[in-house]
């Protein structure tokens, strides 16, 4: 039986891409309560121990990815944790190089990009993760909190694995 096609998020010029497959309004909450409560409890550790809170607004878009489709390989546990690790290191670096500004966020961006290929390890969160790297303000430099906010959204990931095939066995009756 072949997919139902989704117009709406086809590529130009392609084949229109495969919908998601959607699920009874109560289970889609439920899938979607997981990554809300994992990007609070983020946000309130960033609040307790820094105040470079838009550093880690990528990781709410992480979240978000990984609740939308959890078996997509862009949400696999070594390419989110590989490339938002790369993406700090990198942007971290270029500030440290270069100071905040145009130059150091357009390096750690196409070095990011580049490395995410090259790697395989293809994340679009981690693009905004460079940046905010790149263009922080204050001395403080976050990437041993950053690692941490990653371990958790990485666990997040299993998590929602786990749900997901709960949902599939259970949820099918």
């Amino acid at each position: 039986m072949k997919r139902p096609l989704d117009t709406a998020t086809a590529p130009l010029n392609e084949q229109p891409a495969p919908t998601r497959r959607r699920l009874s309004l109560r289970d889609e909450l439920m899938l979607a309560l997981l990554p809300t409560l994992t990007i609070l409890v983020v946000l309130a550790l960033v609040e307790t121990w820094s105040k470079q809170r838009l550093l880690f607004a990528s990781l709410a878009s992480s979240a978000f990815l990984i609740y939308l489709d959890p078996q997509h390989g862009t949400n696999r546990v070594r390419t989110l944790v590989f490339s938002q690790m790369l993406a700090a290191f990198i942007g971290f670096a270029a500030f440290s190089l270069f100071g905040p500004g145009y130059f150091a966020a357009a390096g750690a961006m196409l070095l990011v990009i580049t490395l995410m290929i090259v790697f395989d390890v293809l994340h679009p969160p981690a693009v905004s993760t460079s940046l905010a790297f790149a263009f922080r303000s204050g001395a403080e430099s976050n990437l041993l909190l950053f690692a941490l906010a990653v371990g958790l959204i990485a666990v997040l990931v299993l998590l929602q694995r786990f749900s997901s095939w709960l949902l599939a066995r259970y949820g099918a009756k």
